[in-house]
């Protein structure tokens, strides 16, 4: 027999892997490493996710036929050394994986690698796209997708007469969106959920525990697709921007996870809204945003990822060093009302939606100066769907600016105005004040998006996208209090005292 060595964000028989095998003369190997699940402190719902959807792949699998070789070892080099010694396979052969750790592993071993399918663009369509260009912008990448795949497309014309629809995607929170966006599919949790809670996974772990809100299998996975179509996508694009204190999925797809475990596959997804598209169910910016989170960002994340790597994951242009604040960790209380709402909904659920992942939590650590390596590890560590590939191309680049702009034209960085404006119930309740940038009671957003403007200007100060915010800083009467007032903020925010 043959083995087919699957990784655990490959849980797809449709996969180039083991696409088209005889379960009769295939076996299949998969590795839980222990050393991997002792490596970081992880959100127990993470590594629950992981090791419970590989236990349910591997169950599958049985039931189709295939001799499962499921085993835990201390690192997935000890698992596949130990499968061979006891097997002695013809040969094995494994898809790529999505991060370099294991395509790196693999090159090492005697294993045949098969492409990586489980994207719509492989890296390497990605680097013979991005030869030769000075500045790899996402948005010419996402148009020449829509053209290569046809999704949303009139002819040679985007549908709805632009490609982008982003503007139409901003609006600020209404009373009405979170009492109108539908609840989250919930599963019950089923023998092997329990098995894998109480027996396989380590000590040290943290978070709330897992309640059947991720799928564990691919019959989930397409129940919850089903209601991201169905309930949430038609309001998804209008507030897709929105923060709602304490309504921590809104209308969002929540579907990430089962993608980068390889439960459903992008193309699968983007299909299933460019029909309701096409049926009348939805409107064309709710389509449209989706789509563009798919084929655009997610696939160009994959393509920088790997075009970039590995020096890419040490860039720290702006020297930022404070360690990852308590109030981010959940070791301290905060005062922040959206910080306190964004780490809540982490601690609960191991998730944040993409603009609390963005203008909160990187808003923060890049104005604060958190190390972006540091801040990686913390998120890759914190959340459902975070990998390597994911995590590092969305933190250094899009997130913290550390790149210097290789991703991001400008850092995505701004005061307490910005999250007042696109949030309801942070910052009203909140003890500290949106418009104010000095005193006790300034909001530590807009006094940090001053001063990080302030402290970097050898570096930010050329880049023409901020030749306004520099020119407002000039004027500022009050430079030498807010300075003053965001050394107490950094200090206070670095010990848990904000």
């Amino acid at each position: 027999m043959h083995t087919v060595w699957v990784w655990g964000d490959q849980l797809n028989r449709d996969l180039a892997h083991l696409r088209g095998t005889d379960p009769a003369s295939t076996r299949v190997l998969l590795v839980v490493s222990t050393a991997k699940l002792a490596e970081r402190r992880w959100h127990v719902q993470k590594a629950h996710l992981l090791v419970s959807a590989m236990r349910h792949f591997a169950a599958e699998l049985e039931a189709a036929g295939y001799d499962v070789d499921l085993r835990r070892a201390e690192s997935m080099r000890d698992g596949y050394e130990a499968h061979v010694a006891e097997f002695a396979p013809e040969h094995v052969r494994s898809m790529e994986p999505a991060s370099l750790p294991g395509t790196r592993l693999l090159a090492d071993l005697d294993v045949e690698v098969v492409d990586n399918d489980h994207f719509l663009c492989h890296w390497r369509d990605f680097d013979a796209w991005a030869d030769g260009r000075k500045q790899l912008k996402m948005e010419d990448f996402y148009r020449l997708r829509r053209q290569q795949t046809g999704y949303l497309m009139e002819g040679e014309e985007p549908a709805g007469g632009r490609w982008n629809h982003d503007h139409a995607n901003r609006e600020p929170p209404t009373a009405e969106l979170a009492v109108l966006a539908p609840d989250p599919v919930s599963s019950t949790l089923d023998e092997i959920d329990r098995d894998t809670l109480e027996h396989w996974l380590p000590d040290g772990l943290y978070g709330a525990p897992p309640d059947g809100t991720w799928a564990t299998t691919r019959r989930k996975a397409l129940a919850r697709l089903r209601r991201f179509v169905e309930q949430a996508l038609p309001a998804f694009g209008d507030h897709q921007d929105a923060m709602v204190a304490g309504a921590w999925s809104l209308n969002h797809a929540l579907l990430s996870h089962a993608l980068n475990l390889g439960l459903l596959h992008p193309r699968e997804v983007c299909d299933a809204v460019e029909e309701a598209y096409l049926a009348g169910d939805v409107p064309i910016n709710a389509a449209e945003g989706f789509i563009r989170q798919i084929i655009g960002w997610r696939e160009y994340i994959w393509g920088v990822y790997r075009r970039w790597m590995p020096d890419y994951a040490d860039a720290n242009v702006l020297g930022a060093d404070l360690d990852v604040p308590p109030a981010f960790t959940g070791e301290a209380a905060t005062e922040m009302r959206c910080v306190e709402d964004t780490v809540t909904s982490i601690h609960d659920h191991a998730y944040a939606h993409h603009i609390q992942r963005l203008m909160v939590l990187a808003n923060l650590a890049t104005s604060a100066g958190i190390d972006p390596k540091a801040f990686t590890g913390w998120m890759h560590a914190s959340f459902i769907d975070a990998y390597e590939w994911v995590m590092v191309p969305n933190v250094v680049g899009m997130g913290t600016f550390a790149d210097g702009g290789r991703m991001s034209t400008k850092p995505y960085i701004s005061g307490g105005a910005y999250i007042d404006k696109m949030s309801d119930g942070y910052c009203k309740p909140c003890r500290f004040d949106p418009k104010k940038r000095v005193g006790d009671d300034a909001c530590p957003f807009t006094t940090l998006y001053w001063d990080v403007l302030d402290r970097n200007r050898a570096t930010l100060g050329g880049n023409h996208r901020l030749n306004r915010p520099y020119a407002t800083l000039d004027r500022l009467k009050d430079l030498e209090e807010l300075r003053e007032r965001a050394v107490e903020v950094r200090h206070r925010l670095a010990t848990g005292e904000l």
